[in-house]
């Protein structure tokens, strides 16, 4: 066999192997980013269930609480700006705000004992807890998705390939108030 014949032999090989990487790089990204869309779908259903729930809690509360209207209202205002919100970015930044005022929210109806000893609400405060839960594990779920797409992205030589179809890095679901890190100080 001639020596132009097998280097075009290698070449074809070579650029063979070159595509096939090329277009197993490019569905592993696709994979991922819808499973990272799949995560925030199964964290959104969750949160849903909790902005349907919130109006219930609201109204419960405002029967004891008369002068706590600017709690309440934040509360509220922490909902909507959820559920209209534009974009996951808005999304992930509006659902830190609602977690912070339903934590104001708790706070304020510590001060109400008749409050505390209602069934209704006591139930109320049982499915949010529980939806709660279940809103942290599919935020786990959600960031574990996209640090695996995210790496992808970064990580050569797969790097290359996400410059090349224009794959960007998104975002984790972050606390972004400093101050909810930091353990609460517990004195007896």
């Amino acid at each position: 066999m001639e020596t132009w014949l097998i280097a075009v032999i290698v070449v074809a090989v070579v650029l063979v192997g070159i595509i096939i990487w090329l277009i197993a790089t490019y569905n592993s990204f696709i994979r991922l980013g819808h499973n990272g869309d799949e995560s925030f779908s199964t964290m959104d259903i969750y949160m849903k269930k909790r902005y349907d729930l919130i109006p219930n809690l609201v109204e419960t509360v405002k029967g004891y609480t008369k002068h706590e209207s600017e709690t309440l209202e934040g509360v509220m205002k922490a909902r909507y700006s959820c559920m209209n919100a534009g974009n996951t970015d808005e999304r992930l930044k509006g659902e830190t705000d609602l977690t912070r005022t339903l934590g104001k929210l708790f706070k304020v109806t510590e001060n109400y004992p008749e409050l505390q000893a209602n069934k209704n609400f006591m139930d109320l405060q049982s499915t949010l807890k529980s939806l709660e839960d279940e809103i942290a594990n599919s935020r786990k779920y959600y960031n574990g998705c996209i640090k695996l797409y995210n790496n992808k992205v970064d990580m050569f030589p797969s790097n290359l390939v996400a410059k090349m179809f224009k794959f960007k890095k998104r975002d984790l679901f972050e606390l972004e108030n400093k101050e909810e890190r930091v353990n609460p100080k517990v004195q007896f």
